[in-house]
């Protein structure tokens, strides 16, 4: 299995990169720049301007992409779109980093948890535009697809447990009460699927223990 990490300079895109090394997979770190990651192969390369020929070699990708500016939310749509066009119709698995804000938070599936009033103003831009890639992404029947999204509390410096719990649209909470999950354990669940390639064309989500 080959597999190539986009934006692996990231902070999820590096524990991504290493959890893949980790397991002897065959990784390539897709970066700007200077390689920062565990991966001994790179391409050196905006998102932007990947092209077919770049990813044709490829199992799987995994997209780490992620911006936080005003100015720039909306690529998470134009970037999304891209990486599916380059892929259509192909036997390449793409794998997406995802956000919470678009997870459901009852069984009916009307209420996300962006909809909340404690979702904090200065994130609802972001996890808007993220759900609304998630949804351009779902009308994608040429891509074989998975979005995973992490739990609400998303920890960059969280513990490595090495287990998680998996789901699917709804908000998952652990044995306390709480949605949180670290980077670390998200790179297993991130890499676990793109070994298992089991929820293709689908949204799943984490949650640690």
């Amino acid at each position: 299995m080959k597999i190539a990490v986009i934006c692996a300079n990231g902070k999820a895109g590096r524990l991504i990169v290493k959890e893949a090394v980790d397991r002897g997979l065959d990784t390539t770190a897709i970066v700007r720049g200077t390689n920062q990651t565990a991966a001994a192969k790179v391409i050196n390369k905006d998102l932007f301007d990947l092209s077919a020929k770049d990813l044709e070699d490829f199992d799987v990708i995994i997209d780490a992409f992620g911006t936080w500016t005003p100015d720039t939310l909306f690529q998470h749509c134009s970037s999304l779109k891209l990486l599916c066009d380059l892929v259509s119709g192909k036997n390449i698995r793409l794998l997406v980093v995802g956000g919470a804000g678009s997870l459901y938070v009852n069984s009916e599936h009307t209420v996300q948890v962006m909809d909340g009033s404690d979702f904090p103003d200065a994130f609802k831009p972001l996890a808007s535009n993220m759900g609304k890639a998630l949804e351009e992404l779902r009308s994608r029947n040429d891509v074989k697809w998975t979005y995973i999204s992490p739990a609400a509390d998303f920890r960059a410096d969280g513990a490595r447990t090495g287990s998680y719990r998996l789901g699917g649209e709804e908000l998952l909470v652990n044995s306390n009460g709480e949605s949180v999950i670290s980077y670390s354990d998200y790179a297993i669940a991130m890499i676990d699927e793109a070994v298992n390639g089991t929820h293709i064309q689908q949204r799943i989500s984490v949650v640690e223990n």
